[in-house]
């Protein structure tokens, strides 16, 4: 990978690399600030502000363990609650999903509680993140850093290793490909 690389290239080589430039310079995360993913990266820093592209792929590099940091698992997220902690739960799942097994004190992400949450919710409360099996969950935490929130985490595995994990008695399910 180099400056000349395109963004689809890189997006290839390092799947994380959209969450790490938009936590790190706002860029990729919404469509004020989105790519082409024919550009080069070395077109991409020049029309952000110069920034160095040698840098910036360095960072993309690095960046996939600052995306294992955010993980937490489902058993230290349950001490954690068992222990009082005050955490937010937050699922991002389907309505579909939401209605057919979900986590007690959860709340489902939704443009009503979008607008709740970035109005009243601390921004320095644990925020646990989940989706199905931890897959979608990052993007949303990158998400939320960006809007102010200092101490996000996402479910590792998602409800599921949760259901696996720490409460059996959760009904499991499979995603239809579609």
């Amino acid at each position: 990978m180099n400056p000349q690389s395109t963004m689809e290239e890189i997006l290839a080589r390092y799947p994380w690399a959209r969450r790490a430039l938009f936590r790190r310079y706002h860029i990729g995360g919404c469509q004020a600030c989105a790519f082409d993913p024919a550009e080069t990266l070395d077109a991409l820093c020049l029309r952000n502000n110069g920034l160095d592209p040698a840098e910036v792929l360095e960072h993309i590099r690095r960046s996939h363990d600052e995306d294992l940091r955010l993980q937490i698992s489902p058993a230290e997220t349950d001490r954690r609650l068992r222990a009082g902690e005050r955490i937010r739960l937050l699922d991002i799942r389907t309505r579909k999903e939401w209605e057919a097994v979900r986590l007690p004190r959860a709340v489902r992400m939704d443009q009503e509680a979008m607008q709740e949450i970035l109005g009243t919710w601390s921004r320095e409360d644990l925020l646990v993140v989940y989706d199905h099996q931890g897959e979608k969950s990052l993007d949303a935490a990158t998400y939320f850093q960006g809007q102010g929130f200092s101490n996000v985490r996402c479910l590792a595995g998602g409800i599921d290793a949760w259901s696996r994990e720490i409460d059996p008695s959760l009904r499991r399910y499979r995603l239809g490909r579609s």
